[in-house]
C-alpha cells in the first residue's frame, strides 16, 4: 500500500506542477488553487473509502480528482478549456466534477460543499446502497455557517457523510491563530454530538486508517464523524500568490516535513531499494508530460453546444 500512496501522491504533485508551468505559459487561464503538500491526504482518504463511496472538495480539489481515478489528461484538458476535459472544457480548475469516478465536484465557495454531501448522504440512507459520502474543506470553511448546518444536520439525521478538515492553517492569507480562539478544531464535534479526532494529515497511512474506521462505522448506521488533517501548503492560496504573509522560515520547515519526501524516506528505511523509488518517481512524471501532450492536441471546448447543462 504505502508504494501506491507514493506512486497517487507524485501523479498529484507532479500534475500540479505541470499545471503551474501551462498556467505560466497561458495555456491554462484563470485562477488556479493547488494542493502541493497536502497529498497525502488524499492518497490515504481514497484508501480508505470503498468503490461507490462518493467525494466533495473545494476549490482546491485537483488531488482529490487525482486520488479519486480521473484520468490526469482530462482533469489537465479541463483546465486548457479543452473538448476532451472531463466537463468538456466547462467547469476548469474549480468547478469540475466526475461522478462516473465517484467525484462530485469541487465547490468555489467556501464551506458550500458540506451541505450538497449531507443530500447526498441522505439519498444514501433512503436508497440504504451503503456508500459513504465523504466532504472537504479547509480550515477557513469552519467558521462558515453552511460547515455548521451541515454537521448540526447529519448529525440529527445520523447520515453516513465524513467531514474532513485539510487545515492548513491559513484561510486565504489569514493565519488560524487570528481566527479562533481554540485552534483544536476537531473538538467542534462534541456539541453535534459525533465523533472527532485530529491525525497527521501527512502520514497518508494515518489518513487512510482513520478514514476506513470512520467510513466503516458509518456503513453500520453510526452516523458521521469530524476529522481533522492538518498539513501545509508548500505553495500560495492561489497562483500568483508571493506568501509574504507567512513568517520567515516556515515554508522551509514545511518542506522538511512534505509528505513526499517522508514517504521516500520511511519507504528506503524498510528496505526499498532506490531504483524501485526512483521509478515510481520517473514513472509518474512521465505519465503527467505525456498526458499533458495529449492535452495539448485536443480541440477546443466546442461553442455550438455551449448551453448545454446550464440550469439556471
Amino acid at each position: 500500500m504505502s508504494e501506491r500512496f507514493l506512486e497517487t501522491m507524485y501523479r498529484i504533485r507532479f500534475m500540479e506542477e505541470k499545471i503551474t508551468e501551462l498556467r505560466k505559459q497561458q495555456v491554462i487561464q484563470g485562477s488556479v488553487h493547488l494542493c502541493n503538500g497536502q497529498e497525502a491526504i488524499y492518497a490515504g482518504a481514497l484508501a480508505g473509502l470503498q468503490r461507490g463511496d462518493r467525494v466533495f472538495s473545494t476549490y482546491r480539489g485537483h488531488g482529490w480528482a487525482v486520488a479519486c481515478g480521473v484520468p490526469v489528461t482530462r482533469i489537465i484538458a479541463e483546465l486548457m478549456g479543452r473538448e476532451t476535459g472531463v466537463c468538456r472544457g466547462r467547469g476548469g480548475s474549480a468547478y469540475f466534477s466526475a461522478a462516473d469516478w465517484g467525484f462530485y465536484g469541487e465547490n468555489s465557495i467556501v464551506g458550500a460543499g458540506a451541505p450538497i454531501a449531507c443530500g447526498s448522504a441522505l439519498a444514501s440512507t433512503l436508497r440504504e446502497d451503503g456508500a459513504v459520502t465523504l466532504t472537504a474543506f479547509g480550515d477557513g470553511a469552519m467558521n462558515q455557517g453552511g460547515i455548521h448546518e451541515a454537521m448540526n444536520f447529519a448529525a440529527y439525521l445520523n447520515l453516513p457523510v465524513l467531514f474532513i478538515c485539510e487545515n492548513n492553517t491559513y484561510a486565504e492569507l489569514t493565519p488560524l491563530a487570528e481566527t479562533v480562539r481554540d485552534p483544536m478544531l476537531y473538538k467542534r464535534a462534541q456539541s453535534y454530538g459525533i465523533p472527532g479526532e485530529r491525525i497527521d494529515g501527512n502520514d497518508a497511512q494515518a489518513v487512510a486508517d482513520c478514514v476506513a474506521r470512520h467510513a466503516e462505522a458509518a456503513r453500520q448506521g453510526k452516523g458521521p464523524a469530524l476529522i481533522e488533517m492538518t498539513t501545509q501548503r508548500l505553495v500560495g492560496h492561489y497562483y500568483g500568490d508571493m506568501q509574504g504573509y507567512r513568517p520567515k522560515g516556515e515554508l522551509a520547515q514545511a518542506k522538511l516535513d512534505e509528505p513526499i519526501a517522508r514517504l521516500r524516506k520511511e519507504l528506503a528505511g524498510r528496505g526499498i531499494e532506490p531504483a524501485r523509488l526512483d521509478a515510481i518517481e520517473t514513472a509518474a512524471r512521465r505519465e503527467i508530460d505525456e498526458a499533458a501532450e495529449q492535452a495539448l492536441a485536443a480541440p477546443p471546448a466546442a461553442t455550438h453546444d455551449i448551453l448545454e447543462h446550464l440550469y439556471a
